[in-house]
């Protein structure tokens, strides 16, 4: 999605009017930097010690920022000497540093509008009048190191949204309060679907109702790759240090691996499947009759990510991925991707992904391994396979990993967030004699490297599981429902036929349960409605009961109302739409 360049200075300049309305209310405050960013902009400050910065400071400082719009003060831009610059910000210790980290030769430039002067390359607008006064709001403050480092100085960072018209906050506003409603955190514990212990960041306790839904959604990918020509494997979850050093992980990757020691060996938490995939393939003499192998693995791999990065289910410490390798010849690469997209969209149209697909193919980057004429043939296979699935893509130049190029899938949600899952990557670097040295038997009968393409659809299970709950704001399709049916009787007097009707339905592989306590029907009903979301609530009395029937109330997304079935009827329908993967009711 193409970035509107003009929303992002006039956000970049409303940086530079908060960071002048914060030096007027709270003097002697230090500011550091203030980019624009998605949505809006921040700036990080380093407050005096007599004011403890808070959220309750967003009020005065928004007047405050209002008052110097109103003003149309001209942004006036400067280009300055090294030695200049370090006079201006001689009591900015953090621009100080900044400007001492530049070339001599480098031109500096620093923006001045209504007294207030900042380092800044720019481009700003010309007039503070550009901004509308009505179309920003300050949304959250959080603590921000100095240039990351942990070592050094904790700033206040202000987070702001800023746009061109006030309907556009408004409506951004809006699908934030929504965002909220659908918050996974809060409807995990709603749905009694997981929880997260601060004694153990990153991992997820999964409960009965968030498990099942796990592992329906694991079981859907095993039986779509299995019939896609996959074949499943699993590999160990610690392996040698000597292995991630052939592969190249542990120079590059190390400190986000789990490292631990046995009998003076050292071993690694795997972070990801690859090198096990090789392992498996080079067990044995494989020939290019052999190729392409799809080899998938349902593995659990182990970041040790900064506890501060961790979000809910979307961002964690272990998880497992929908993970697949193929190690295919480079003839074949173009078929191979050609069928993984084809893969990807029918798993996406299961659950409405499908309408709004973005797919981007990011090329051979500076820093590179490989010849040109290598990168480009790559490129043109991933891009002919693109078109030959009916997918359009557009191109980032130069965002390849270093060992190929890749395909990046994204998709967008009810709310019109976008999330990136698939991807298909394309590696020469691994199977190499330089790395984990993988081969093949030609037709020629000579020993070749194969290629390897790393590929997920849906990525981290955990993460799309995050993803989905937060789409269908809990309201899941049956067939990934924890609870498919709900069996309440109008009374204690036929709880034998609702359990009744759970066991039928139960044998037959549908997901039910009869709620047979003591509470009123109507509170059941509400509570299965409201909360629980389930998709098919039945409602069984003596007329149900005789007639070997029930009465079924579907959830108010389905556009139904109520019907009366057969116990058989029902059971057949419902069986009809599970297996279907029929993305609603």
């Amino acid at each position: 999605m193409a970035i509107d360049e003009k929303l992002q200075t006039v956000r970049h300049s409303c940086a530079h009017v908060m960071a002048e309305a914060v030096l007027r209310l709270f003097p002697g405050t230090k500011i550091a930097i203030g980019p624009a960013i998605e949505k809006g902009f921040y700036y990080d400050f380093d407050f005096p010690s007599d004011h403890k910065a808070t959220e309750a400071d967003f009020p005065a400082i928004e007047k405050e920022m209002r008052k110097i719009i109103a003003g149309n003060h001209d942004f006036v831009r400067k280009e300055v000497s090294k030695a200049q610059a370090l006079e201006l910000f001689k009591d900015q210790p953090y621009k100080i540093e900044l400007i001492n980290d530049l070339p001599d030769n480098e031109t500096i430039t620093t923006y001045e509008q209504d007294g207030y002067l900042d380092l800044c390359r720019g481009p700003h607008v010309e007039n503070t009048k550009e901004i509308n006064a009505q179309s920003f709001k300050l949304m959250s403050m959080a603590g921000a190191y100095w240039r990351g480092d942990s070592d050094r100085a904790m700033l206040s960072r202000i987070y702001a949204v800023c746009f061109y018209k006030p309907n556009d906050l408004k409506d951004y506003l809006k699908m934030l309060e929504e965002a909220d409603k659908r918050d996974h955190r809060k409807l995990g514990v709603q749905l009694d679907l997981f929880h997260l212990d601060p004694e153990d960041p990153g991992q997820i306790f999964w409960h009965p109702n968030g498990w099942q839904m796990y592992v329906t959604l694991q079981e859907y990918m095993r039986q779509k790759v299995t019939a896609d020509g996959y074949m499943e494997v699993n590999t160990p979850a610690i392996m040698p240090r000597s292995l991630w050093e052939r592969s190249g992980h542990w120079g590059h990757y190390q400190k986000n691996m789990f490292v631990t020691e046995s009998e003076k060996r050292i071993f690694a938490v795997k972070p990801m499947n690859c090198p096990g995939a090789l392992e498996i393939f080079k067990s044995r003499t494989r020939s290019y009759k052999d190729l392409p192998m799809r080899l998938a693995e349902f593995g659990h791999c182990v970041r040790n990510e900064p506890s501060g990065t961790l979000h809910g289910i979307m961002r964690v410490r272990g998880f497992v991925q929908d993970d697949a390798h193929i190690l295919c010849t480079e003839d074949q690469i173009e078929a191979e991707v050609k069928k993984f997209c084809l893969l990807l969209k029918d798993v996406y149209k299961d659950f409405g992904f499908d309408k709004n697909l973005l797919v981007k193919l990011s090329t051979m980057p500076e820093d590179h391994v490989g010849d040109e004429k290598t990168w480009q043939h790559a490129e043109s296979a991933l891009s002919a396979a693109c078109k030959a699935a009916g997918m359009e893509y557009e191109i980032q130049p130069g965002e390849g990993a270093f060992y190929g190029p890749k395909l990046e899938f994204t998709l967008i949600d009810a709310l019109g967030r976008q999330w990136q899952c698939g991807t298909i990557q394309l590696d020469y670097q691994l199977p190499s004699a330089e790395r984990l040295n993988a081969e093949y038997i030609g037709s020629d009968n000579q020993k070749h490297h194969p290629v390897m393409l790393h590929r997920a659809v849906l990525g981290s299970l955990e993460r799309f599981m995050g993803i989905l709950i937060e789409n269908y704001a809990g309201a899941f399709p049956a067939w990934l429902h924890f609870e498919q049916v709900a069996v309440v009787p109008v009374g204690q007097d036929f709880n034998e036929y609702a359990q009744k009707v759970e066991s039928v339905l139960r044998q037959a592989g549908i997901r039910a349960h009869a709620y047979t306590d003591d509470s009123n029907m109507k509170s059941k009903i509400k509570m299965l409605s409201s909360e629980h979301k389930t998709p098919y609530i039945l409602v069984v009395g003596a007329k149900e009961r005789d007639e070997e029937a029930v009465t079924c109330r579907f959830r108010a997304s389905s556009g139904l109302e109520q019907k009366s079935f057969k116990l058989e009827d029902f059971k057949v329908y419902v069986l009809d739409k599970v297996n279907s993967h029929f993305n609603g009711i």
